[in-house]
């Protein structure tokens, strides 16, 4: 991609200035920990409940420490879940640094980081592809299952390929690793008549321990602080690990989760009133109907051969198949009703079954070898995965034009339409990835490094969606990958990392053409340090995106045969325009450990500003300020026993254009949500926990703007569990 002079002046300018930027913070910080320099990071042991120590391979491959990584990178730990009782993936990303959630609706969610949406998943490093705003329940993931979650924020198409500058989320699931019987049991109950059970639990299967096996399995049904809504969800997961020889070791297993909503809403709530006056509804409104239907089914399957030679090289072989299904009768309500009468919305029905398969096979090789004195290290791999996607709909048998009656007394009674027995093709999809990647870590001397790499892409979809002839990607695209790090002291380590971006996209603009591919280069530089004996970690970074070919929505505009009033049962689909020279610049902060016994902490701030080439604003449905802090206590003394603790989530303010000049723009103000939590220890097996989200009773939006529709945010409530370990 070409560049003017001025711009990269510009560009480097930028790197020059975050340089400094950086290494002004580092004065204070080396003057802390004067009187720790007694181990060098690459042998540093993290202990804290909110911190890992494990290495990584979500954004090199090379299986690098975060320390080492020269990138941000936040992980929330297994702890941090159970503290804050969280759920779903949706509800992790809510709580995790750097990245932020709009709810679409009661199944789908976008996520977004640093003002671009995420759509680069990984399973124990291996990319997934999910369906449009996980539509099949892939973002409602149940994290039970998972002993944690990696956020690498910035460009990660090394290892995931084509991809967005946002982020990468990458699911580590639990392993067989206990060698006797432990494990626990939960039940819980909480607000809007929610009750669950899960297991957790894994023991050996021989006396030697080199057999091993985990199964977890939960339950939960709840209803909502939405009106009709109710849902019932199943999880299962299993694991089987076997040490084939003291080298080997063979991991194999299977996970299935399924969602059975009860009257979801398909999209949010009408903005406006007929006179171009604002609604205002109350946080229970619903625009579903009683025969509305959602159910979604996830599965997977994988299994994982590590071998370790003598020279310390690893060899890993990956196999991951996905099976995901979805089966849907909905009902999308549009328009706008008369502000006295509540009468004027449309409806348009919609139903389907849907199946998706993925298979993707990974090879990985890696190791260290010496070079001129130095130990440097090495990867190298390789990617195959093939998706295809089915789905086909149930036309309306006659002409579906009920009488919805006003909305002010909207009751979901609304009749079911009478359905077509004879199925159309809605979609019939392949997509194909294939990459070949390579990285080393060279150690130019002990405190300098530097990580060189690259990919070499191929992506490509072909079939029918929804009556078009698809038909697009990219081949031979090399992504490159740059990073240095120096030790400026055995406990600060300053860094800067970059790599190109390219991303296939399905967006169409008002002709029905599907836009070109993304484009664009990702820089970043920061500071990571520890403290207190690497109790705890900080980590300050600038970064700058530069991108083009952004899809942005055209208000008002729709692809062709995708209209809200059109016959045909197709999904409505806004039309959208290619946004050139698009820039994401901002900085990133974040403290995470235990700065004394039983405290700790997770602390991150971001901030950042995104425009395309005219200087007009990008992706304003996204907060530019994010600031997340959680934070538990362990008493001793009289207290022994009690852990309390507590957070806020505050966003700055969001906003989304209208239509229509004339109509005034949807808009949430800055708002913070404010969560508490208390453990107490009954006995040294027994404890329970009550959480407690939204203490303010914060009324806010979660999404704006989708649609020309906005969604609120859940009102407080509270969760409460007894759990036995053994």
């Amino acid at each position: 991609m070409g560049q003017s002079m001025h711009a990269r002046r510009d560009h480097i300018a930028s790197l020059l200035l975050a340089t400094a930027i950086t290494l002004s913070l580092a004065p204070a910080a080396l003057a802390a920990d004067d009187d720790r320099q007694d181990g060098k990071l690459e042998e540093i042991v993290v202990s804290g409940s909110y911190t890992i120590s494990e290495t990584i391979d979500t954004a090199t491959g090379l299986g690098l420490t975060l320390q080492e990584t020269p990138q941000s990178v936040s992980v929330m730990t297994e702890q941090r879940i159970l503290d804050q009782a969280l759920d779903s993936l949706r509800d992790v990303v809510g709580n995790a640094v750097g990245v932020s959630v709009s709810e679409i609706d009661n199944v789908r969610n976008n996520f977004y980081s640093r003002g671009f949406e995420v759509q680069n998943y990984q399973v124990d490093g291996v990319p997934l592809s999910w369906s449009l705003a996980g539509d099949s329940g892939e973002t409602m993931a149940d994290v039970s299952i998972y002993q944690r979650i990696e956020f690498v924020r910035g460009a990660t198409g090394l290892l995931t390929g084509a991809g967005d500058p946002s982020a990468s989320i990458n699911l580590v699931r639990k392993h067989a690793d206990a060698t006797e019987l432990t494990g626990f049991v939960n039940i819980g109950t909480g607000s809007w008549n929610d009750r669950q059970i899960l297991g957790d639990v894994g023991t050996a299967l021989n006396s030697a321990g080199t057999i091993r096996a985990r199964v977890v399995g939960k339950y939960e049904a709840a209803d909502s602080f939405v009106d009709f809504y109710e849902d019932k969800k199943t999880v299962l997961y299993g694991v089987l690990e076997a040490d084939l020889t003291d080298n080997t070791l063979l991991r194999v297993g299977a996970s299935y989760q399924n969602s059975d909503p009860t009257a979801p809403s398909w999209g949010a709530l009408p903005s406006w009133f007929s006179d171009g006056t604002r609604t205002d509804w109350p946080r229970s409104t619903s625009t579903s109907a009683d025969w509305v239907r959602w159910e979604t089914t996830n599965k997977n399957y994988f299994a994982n051969l590590i071998q370790t030679f003598g020279n310390g090289w690893e060899l890993r072989l990956n196999y991951n198949r996905l099976e995901n299904q979805q089966d849907t009768k909905l009902l999308y309500l549009f328009g706008s009703p008369d502000p006295e009468t509540g009468l004027g919305l449309l409806s348009s029905p919609y139903k389907s079954h849907g199946d998706s398969t993925q298979d993707s096979f990974d090879a990985q090789v890696k190791g260290g070898f010496n070079l001129l004195g130095q130990q440097h290290d090495f990867v190298l791999g390789a990617l195959h995965s093939r998706q295809t996607v089915d789905t086909v709909s149930f036309p309306t048998a006659v002409p579906y034009a009920p009488d919805l009656g006003s909305f002010f007394d909207w009751d979901a009674s609304v009749p079911e339409p009478e359905w077509s027995d004879t199925p159309v093709v809605a979609q019939d999809l392949v997509t194909k990835q294939t990459g070949f990647y390579g990285a080393t870590r060279l150690s130019v001397s002990d405190r300098f490094k530097v990580i060189l790499g690259g990919r070499l892409a191929k992506w490509k979809r072909t079939g029918q969606d929804y009556e078009v002839t698809t038909n697009f990607g990219d081949s031979g695209v090399f992504i490159p990958y740059a990073g240095a790090l120096y030790d400026i002291t055995d406990h600060h380590r300053l860094y800067v990392s970059y790599t190109e971006i390219f991303q296939p996209q399905n967006a169409r603009d008002e002709n029905g053409d599907y836009l070109d591919p993304l484009e664009g280069k990702s820089a970043e530089v920061g500071l990571k340090s520890s403290f207190l004996d690497d109790m705890l970690h900080t980590s300050v970074a600038v970064f700058r995106i530069d991108q083009d070919n952004l899809a942005q929505t055209v208000p008002g505009t729709y692809v062709p045969g995708h209209e809200p009033e059109n016959e045909g049962g197709l999904p409505v689909q806004e039309a959208t325009r290619a946004a050139q020279g698009t820039i994401s610049k901002g900085f990133e902060f974040e403290i995470v450990g235990q700065p004394i016994d039983g405290w700790n902490i997770s602390f991150g701030y971001t901030q950042y500003k995104a425009h395309d080439a005219d200087d007009v604003a990008i992706n304003t449905d996204q907060p530019r300020k994010l600031l997340n802090l959680f934070t538990t206590y362990r008493f001793n003394g009289v207290l022994e026993g009690l852990t309390a603790g507590g957070g806020v989530n505050w966003q700055s303010k969001i906003y989304s254009a209208a239509p229509s000049p004339e109509l005034e723009p949807l808009q949430q103000d800055a708002y913070a949500l404010v969560n508490l939590m208390a453990r107490y220890d009954i006995t040294p097996q027994l404890y329970v926990q009550g959480n407690l989200e939204n203490l303010l009773d914060k009324t806010y939006y979660s999404q704006v703007g989708f649609f020309d529709q906005y969604r609120y945010g859940a009102p407080r409530n509270f969760k409460v569990g007894l759990t036995y370990q053994f």
